[in-house]
Formats: structure tokens, sequence, C-alpha cells
């Protein structure tokens, strides 16, 4: 899929690329399988924003995604549709009794494809079965952390596990992230890349463009003040990270706690399953 550039008319258009939108097949989605979608803008349930630098963005609606196929289904692509909420394409597939889903979109999907799941699924790109089934060495995505949950892993465009050991009822994954993951080997998953692979060489090109994504700008600590920042103040000018008495100290966040090489993984009854982290190959 290639990246499309402007004419350069403008500042803003001079570096700005956008995705090809050829392979997508359908303007309209189905109404069935829309939901509202209320802009929160980063707050919880008490109105205190809990995810900064949110707000506006243009209106859309949410695609409900059947992250949880049929153990034993046969579907047939029918349309490749553009979803506001992903980076990824998602799939208009109808099954076997009339009902239509929404899935993610393989690299090699398109419409007339069959899609089967199921342990008799041939090895095929988009098929999905248990990874007790899929050989060593393949690509998957849409992959289950726990049997019959539904797809939690690699749903990103573009992205991509590969599945490097089997032993003792787990399976060993390389995920993007460098990290290498046990998970169990009933958990299902789909075969193949995620398309959309271009989706990370689009350049913004200008802050409009972020704000109609619902992203506010960001503003840096050093040029706050010393209230509202442990970056912020510094009489007399810059002195780097907090000037005065925090010159030299560690980068903080707004809220006081360290931001390099300070650990904040809660849930720690899992930290068995990872093999390696996706920190490992950046220490020295």
């Amino acid at each position: 899929m290639p990246i499309k550039t402007y004419k350069p008319t403008t500042p803003g258009r001079r570096g700005m690329t956008t995705q090809d939108f050829d392979t997508i097949t359908a303007k309209k989605p189905i109404k069935s399988l829309l939901a509202v979608k209320k802009q929160k803008s980063g707050r919880n349930n008490q109105g205190r924003i809990t995810t900064r630098h949110k707000g506006g963005g243009a209106k859309k609606f949410y695609r409900i995604v059947n992250f949880k196929l049929a153990e034993e289904a046969k579907l047939k692509v029918e349309q490749i549709e553009y979803d506001p909420n992903r980076s990824a394409r998602i799939a208009r597939v109808k099954d076997e009794n009339g009902a239509y889903h929404y899935i993610l979109a393989s690299s090699k999907m398109k419409p007339g494809k069959t899609i089967k799941v199921g342990e008799e699924a041939p090895i095929d790109s988009g098929n999905r079965l248990k990874l007790a089934n899929i050989p060593m060495g393949s690509t998957v995505h849409a992959i289950e952390l726990e049997p019959g949950r539904g797809a939690q892993l690699v749903r990103s465009a573009g992205a991509s596990a590969q599945l490097m050991a089997k032993d003792n009822g787990q399976a060993q994954l390389r995920l993007p992230s460098g990290e290498v993951r046990l998970v169990n080997l009933n958990c299902m998953a789909s075969i193949g890349v995620i398309g959309n692979e271009q989706h990370q060489n689009i350049k913004v090109g200008k802050a409009g463009r972020s704000r109609h994504k619902g992203i506010r700008p960001s503003v840096r600590g050093v040029v706050m003040n010393a209230a509202d920042h442990p970056h912020g103040g510094g009489d007399g000018g810059r002195h780097g990270i907090g000037g005065g008495k925090n010159h030299g100290a560690a980068p903080k966040t707004p809220w006081g706690q360290k931001t390099l090489g300070f650990k904040t993984r809660r849930r720690k009854s899992t930290t068995k399953y990872i093999l390696k982290s996706r920190h490992a190959s950046k220490r020295r």
C-alpha cells in the first residue's frame, strides 16, 4: 500500500502524507454493527482528567469488531472498510447463517476470500486456529491471552507476532515490541500480518490534523512554573531539568514519579509468562 503525497500548496501540505484508500471497497458501514461513541476527553466518571492531551476531534461511531469468533466457522469476506477507531482496516464478513461480523483485516484479505476458523482450517492468511495447530515460525496476529476470551494481543496496523516454540502446553511468541511471552496453546490466533502496513510512515504535516484526531497540544514541563511541574522554574534562565534546586535531578512526571528506568508494571502475577522483557534489547 503506497503512501500518498500532496502538492506543496501550503507549508502544512509540503510535508504531509496520507494513507492510500484504494484497498477500501465500501464507503458506508453496516448500521447494525455501529455503536455511539461519546467523547470523554480523557476524563473519568468523576469528571477528572485521567489521560491528558485529549479533547475535541471529529465525531465518529464505534465499529463493533468481533474478536471472539465461533470455534468452528466459515466466513466470506464481502467488503474491506475503514475504521476511524483503529489503525488497522476491518473486514465485513458473512457467516453461514447470514449474520454479518467485523474482523481485523489481514494484509492479503480481499472481497470474495473465504476465512475458516477451527482445528481443520488450512494454514492460510486470515484463517484462525489454536496455537497448537499452527506451525512454528509462522506469523500470527489477534492472539488470545486466555482461551475463549477473545483477541487481545497484536491488533494494530502492520503488526505480527512470530511463533517461536511450543513446550509444556505453552507457546513462545515474539511480540512486535521484542518481548518473548508464553501463551497457552489452546488460545486462538489468526495467521498472517495485519493490513495497512504503511500506517506508521504517515506524516501528519500540521497541528490542525492532530486536533481532528482528538489530540490536544502537549506543553513541556521545563517551560512551566515550578508550582505546575517538577521540571519547572529556574531563576535567571534555563538550567536543564527543573532549574534551581532541581538542576540535574532525574526526569519526573507532573506528579513527581520518575520517568526513566522506573518500573511501573503493576500486574506482577503474569510476570512469570514473560521470558524476555521488551526492554532487554535496550540495556547495555
